[in-house]
């Protein structure tokens, strides 16, 4: 009796449905499938050569390993296999503006981005994306710089956008306050259900603006505003319009990021761009004291019916 010595010795994975396959590759993450994955056999070079598998691109994994600039040869690779199917892209701890652009160009049915701590994006450099993403329902920015205008252009630019995060870093100096962001959401950004932003210096004035701008507003993320105060009028009109409020004063434990206070100078050091002349000037001598958090009630999620 003959036997099949290539199949006898085949890996047993060789066995499962392409589909099943295909799933099993994409939780390895975007880096591993291209730098690993692509390489072990031809049946999973073959998976990985498949647009549906880069519909989602995550790029969150390993990225410590590597230098930038092969992080970002890496997902222009990743872009460009996507052959236009892109729809959820997710980018942390590198970007670049021409990356940014790179992936809009070649992406006409994006409809999520997520940017973490990609210092080197800037505000006229996303806004030159965004305007190619049409389509876009989701951004979401941590640590991100953009300006009032570069926030009118997300708006004007995605007119689907459901949900935004504009998330900054938290820090012990004077006492700012700047509403210029929440205005140019209010202004800009009238289909928005979910809203998250966590560090933002707006008083009840940006706040009231929101409101009235998004009427269909269900999600809001204030952790971190001090400058609100949702006694009187505005609680009561968080409550009426809402169905899910986090406090400037809520716990942060499940937030992505560390939502502790920051020395001005300690992050300089660590983080020398990204972050506006805003953040360290002000007239007032004031400082912030955070020692009795915990005297506050609201350390837990508010909903209302």
């Amino acid at each position: 009796m003959e036997v099949d010595m290539e199949n006898l010795f085949a890996p047993p994975w060789l066995e499962l449905p392409p589909e099943i396959t295909s799933t099993i590759l994409q939780k390895l993450g975007t880096i591993e499938i291209l730098r690993n994955a692509d390489k072990v056999c031809t049946t999973w070079r073959r998976l990985c050569q498949d647009p549906a598998m880069w519909r989602v691109i995550n790029m969150r994994d390993n990225v410590w390993d590597m230098l930038e600039g092969d992080l970002e040869q890496i997902c222009r690779e990743a872009v460009d296999r996507s052959q236009g199917q892109l729809i959820d892209i997710n980018l942390e701890y590198f970007g670049s503006d021409s990356l940014l652009y790179y992936i809009a160009e070649r992406s006409p049915q994006l409809k999520r981005l997520r940017l973490l701590c990609s210092y080197n994006v800037s505000g006229e450099g996303l806004s030159a994306a965004v305007k190619k993403c049409t389509l876009l329902e989701e951004l979401h920015l941590y640590h991100i710089l953009i300006s009032k205008e570069s926030i009118e252009t997300i708006g004007r630019s995605c007119r689907a956008l459901k949900s935004f995060k504009l998330n900054n870093q938290v820090f012990r100096h004077p006492c700012i306050e700047y509403d210029e962001e929440a205005i140019g959401i209010a202004e800009n950004m009238p289909k928005l259900r979910n809203l998250q932003l966590v560090g933002n210096k707006m008083t009840n004035e940006g706040l009231e603006a929101i409101l009235n701008g998004c009427p269909n507003l269900e999600s809001l993320d204030l952790r971190r505003c001090f400058n609100v105060n949702l006694g009187g009028d505005v609680g009561k009109r968080c409550s009426q319009q809402l169905i899910y409020l986090r406090r400037p004063h809520d716990s942060t434990e499940d937030y992505e990021l560390d939502a502790g206070m920051h020395d001005c100078e300690s992050f300089d050091e660590d983080y020398p761009s990204g972050f506006s002349d805003i953040d360290l000037i002000s007239d007032d001598d004031d400082y912030y004291e955070f020692s009795d958090v915990s005297n506050y009630s609201g350390d837990e999620e508010m909903f209302f019916e």
